[in-house]
């Protein structure tokens, strides 16, 4: 399926979306960006069920300051519309493997029940 390009147009609706997607915020610039862009383009490959994202830091600046990205790469993941992870930096392939996996397991009733919508409390 490949990383499809996200822009602040777009962005709400993809992360609210039904499964896992995971989102890379890069910056060309960045070396540590671009090597992590090249384990999440490998790890889309192994995940097709997985929506795999990618935020150009440099032209969507303003999408990476409202969600809180201080630095390239940084590396987020929701899960039928929950953000589950949110780290700075870069991982190898078979940790954000690892990642998926948990993330896949998750309890989503558990999590919404411990950890509610701010806005919605739901």
């Amino acid at each position: 399926m490949g990383t499809r390009a996200l822009r602040r147009e777009d962005f709400a609706a993809t992360v609210g979306a039904e499964g896992i997607v995971l989102v890379d915020f890069r910056a060309a610039a960045s070396g540590s960006s671009r090597a992590f862009a090249a384990v999440v383009d490998s790890a889309a490959a192994r995940h097709p069920d997985v929506l795999f994202a990618a935020v150009d830091t440099e032209a969507e600046a303003q999408l990476a300051a409202d969600v809180g990205v201080r630095t390239a790469p940084t590396l987020m993941v929701f899960r039928d519309g929950v953000l589950v992870f949110a780290e700075p930096g870069w991982l190898p392939g078979d940790s954000v493997d690892l990642l998926i996996a948990t993330v896949r397991e998750l309890d989503m009733a558990a999590v919404r029940a411990t950890y509610p919508d701010p806005i919605t409390g739901r």
